[in-house]
């Protein structure tokens, strides 16, 4: 990555100095050229007005010249008397000016260049004749000292570029490479208790760091949960499975020492309780899943008194509905959600169970309480705990699956909503509220 960077770097660098050295030769040639166009105008109207008495005058240019067509200097400047004629060249195609480079031997050797402007003038007191003025060219346009330097430059920066950013890079990705090897460590030894070890300071890596060990807190808890989960499923699976399978080697061992009616009533009893275990536990997979239908308009009222009607109690349900409250949702998981509920309240109620349904501000508010022995203050959160379940549930009875609750917490989730325990008003039983999101809109 960091050399594909620099390799970037290079190429911009590169097309930068190669506009920066045609802007400059192209700005010097042009002030040079308009330098020498300027002189060479004025010597014009010198040489219009009459032929000099003298040298031609010098006009911020030392190299002037009126040449005529066969090549012959009529007059110069006094650094020009002399010399040949700078140039040759005569404009065409009707123009009267022409612009070129011209390049003679110097005394010392080698060779002088010049850049040459010249203007034609064919009413001179000398007749038709080239009017030059000639700027000796700037070394930079003379010579590669320019791009040299640029490369140079270009080198030099591109180099400190490069050291900088390895160095920058090197010490950022320093604690990167110990994290790295901390988190390979930890996954290598399934350590998951262990944590990254924070670095003093408040910058980046701090926040890194302290995400990873946050995320690996999670998988830790996860990792516990998914253990206790197996643990208390293979437990709640085990005793019904042990009691069936007593029951039949009994009856297999003696088939006629016991009544064969009794212990098929007390096998199936068995085997619903599996089958209880089991549907609850595909709902939780399905929850756990965030496995989601599409959402329907139902009305909280309405569903509590289908189920009240379809699901026998043992004891005497009351409702307290509100009409018109409303919300979204499966209508499956929140009957789900609402028979646990009631099945928890019946088990654990002494006379009465009472269902109520309202509103409160933007919430949709359904309770369920009973008027058994309730819930301490210290388990209200534990009764939502799978396979959890409190002495005096374990005492009073034993058809229970310990999921009901966390389902129904699980189910209150995925809609968005909050289910707990809370105080009853006359001070016994239990009284667990369900708070949804209200729906404003009709049905769909």
């Amino acid at each position: 990555m960091t050399f594909t960077a620099l390799l970037i770097f290079a190429v911009v660098l590169g097309v930068g100095a190669c506009a920066t050295s045609l802007g400059v030769r192209a700005k010097v040639l042009d002030e040079t050229t308009r330098t020498a166009a300027v002189a060479a105008r004025q010597t014009y109207e010198v040489v219009s007005k009459g032929p000099p008495t003298g040298t031609l005058p010098v006009r911020g240019v030392g190299f002037l010249q009126v040449v005529t067509p066969e090549g012959r200097v009529v007059a110069a400047s006094p650094e020009a008397t002399g010399q040949p004629a700078i140039s040759d060249l005569w404009p065409t195609d009707g123009d009267s000016r022409v612009d070129g480079t011209s390049c003679t031997a110097s005394p010392g050797g080698g060779q002088a260049c010049f850049i040459v402007v010249g203007f034609q003038n064919s009413r001179s007191s000398y007749g038709n004749v080239m009017v030059y003025a000639a700027e000796p060219e700037p070394p930079l346009l003379a010579s590669n000292i320019l791009e040299i330097a640029l490369a140079f430059f270009s080198l030099a920066l591109l180099t400190l570029l490069g050291w900088g950013t390895w160095r920058v890079v090197g010490r950022t990705l320093e604690p990167v490479k110990r994290i790295r090897a901390e988190m390979a460590e930890i996954t290598g030894t399934s350590n998951l208790s262990r944590r990254m070890t924070v670095p003093d300071g408040a910058d980046e890596m701090t926040e890194l760091t302290e995400t990873v060990n946050a995320t690996l807190d999670r998988l830790e808890q996860a990792l516990e949960n998914q253990r206790r989960f197996a643990s208390d499923a293979s437990h709640e699976l085990r005793t019904p499975l042990t009691g069936l399978r007593t029951k039949l080697e009994l009856a297999l061992a003696d088939p006629e020492g016991d009544d064969p009616q009794r212990t098929m009533r007390s096998a199936l009893a068995d085997a619903e309780r599996l089958q209880a275990i089991v549907d609850d536990l595909l709902m939780l997979a399905r929850l756990d899943a965030g496995v989601q239908d599409s959402p329907e308009w139902i009305n909280l009222a309405d569903l509590v008194t289908t189920e009240v009607k379809r699901r026998p109690s043992r004891h005497k349900i009351l409702t307290r509905l509100k009409p018109d409250v409303a919300v979204q949702g499966n209508r499956l998981q929140l009957s789900r959600l609402l028979i646990n509920l009631l099945a928890n309240a019946d088990r654990h109620a002494a006379d009465e169970v009472e269902v109520y349904v309202g509103s409160e501000g933007e919430e949709a508010v359904l309770e369920v309480t009973d008027d058994g022995l309730g819930i301490p203050p210290d388990q209200r959160e534990r009764v939502f705990e799978r396979f959890t379940r409190l002495d005096s549930a374990r005492g009073r009875d034993a058809g229970g699956t310990g999921l009901g609750l966390p389902i129904a917490r699980d189910i209150a989730a995925a809609h968005r909503g909050r289910l707990y325990a809370a105080d009853n008003t006359d001070g016994r039983g239990a009284r667990l509220v369900l708070r949804l999101p209200l729906s404003t809109g009709g049905p769909i």
